[in-house]
């Protein structure tokens, strides 16, 4: 809606992961060079936790933009709320493998076949596994155990573990320790300071061709790391308000007044109606892997409410359009109405 207004090729602050908006920062260009060091091992497991909207997913997109598909056949697994058995099919398809139906002594058979003939072709298997955080330990033992799968030389299958910090929780758990021998590396990526979120920041305009319309100044980058402590995911959100309310104002320039008028209509937007009484505290049965799992499950909802919150409010900017166009030409409005019969 605002691009064309500012002059963008495309909406600089989306959500969705994209490798080509990728900002290294100085966590994100460690934890890439983990994950790169990792790959030149070709064994064993690397994990990467980070805080929801850190960036991890948009870290392992970048990774697989620079893979040479001659030497590695990569799968990407990002749907985590899985049995052991449910796993293994769920690896399976993601290698193009048949797996409906097949027992679990079929699918472990026809993966070894698979990880097998990459090998004989000279190329290398990674997997990767987003939100590890929702694994509960077998499920994280049944992954350890194909990384027996090898041959008198090297293993045959590699794996990358991005989760959240409580996964950290599970590997090191009294179980894991089978696991965690096999980590060859392990990195927490934080947020970025206020300095790189600002670079983040232009770093983002600049890539959809940014000419220096829209401006921020200082208090206006000081009251967006204050509200969103240099998480990319809350930064994107943040951003994109902004813009749709420079747009809808006609504005060329931020102030940190106008960063706080967009953060109080986000905060009002998930304020519980008064009418709803005192919020009650959920109280969460059990511990371990099925307090985790329905954390996990309150967070997909989370994020499918953003979603319905995003429609709804692209619905609602092409009315406010309208509405503008109306306000700035109400003559042409009038003359568009029907005159009333006289009697």
């Amino acid at each position: 809606m605002y691009e064309p207004y500012y002059g963008f090729s495309a909406k600089p602050f989306q959500l969705r992961p994209d490798p080509h908006f990728f900002f290294g920062s100085k966590g994100h260009k460690r934890a890439m060079a983990y994950l790169e060091y990792g790959l030149s091992q070709g064994e064993g497991f690397i994990v990467v936790t980070g805080e929801v909207g850190a960036g991890k997913t948009t870290l392992v997109r970048n990774l697989f933009n620079k893979l040479t598909h001659e030497q590695i056949v990569a799968a990407h697994i990002v749907n985590t709320h899985l049995d052991p058995d449910d796993t293994l099919r769920m690896v399976a398809s993601s290698f193009g493998l048949p797996h409906e139906g097949a027992t679990k002594t079929d699918l472990l058979t026809r993966l070894e076949q698979f990880l097998h003939s990459v090998d004989r072709q000279g190329k290398r298997a990674l997997l990767v596994i987003d939100e590890a955080q929702n694994l509960n330990p077998k499920t994280v033992e049944e992954l350890r155990m194909l990384s027996n799968f090898q041959t008198d030389e090297k293993s045959l299958l590699q794996t990358f573990l991005l989760g959240q910090p409580e996964f950290r929780s599970t590997l090191h758990s009294p179980g894991m320790q089978q696991l965690r021998q096999r980590v060859i590396a392990s990195y927490h990526l934080g947020p970025m300071d206020a300095q790189e979120t600002r670079a983040y920041i232009e770093h983002r305009l600049h890539t959809v061709g940014w000419n220096g319309d829209p401006s921020f100044d200082d208090d206006a980058h000081a009251a967006i790391f204050g509200y969103t402590g240099g998480i990319p995911r809350k930064t994107n959100t943040l951003l994109d308000r902004v813009l749709l309310m420079g747009y809808l104002e006609e504005l060329h320039h931020f102030t940190g007044e106008h960063i706080q008028t967009v953060i109080g209509d986000i905060s009002e937007e998930f304020q519980q109606p008064e009418a709803m009484g005192t919020p009650q505290v959920a109280v969460v049965q059990g511990n371990g892997a099925a307090g985790m799992d329905h954390m996990a499950q309150r967070r997909d909802s989370i994020e499918v409410l953003d979603e319905r919150m995003m429609r709804l409010e692209k619905s609602v900017v092409s009315v406010l359009s309208i509405l503008k166009k109306i306000v700035a030409n109400p003559q042409g409005v009038q003359a568009a109405q029907p005159v009333d019969s006289q009697e």
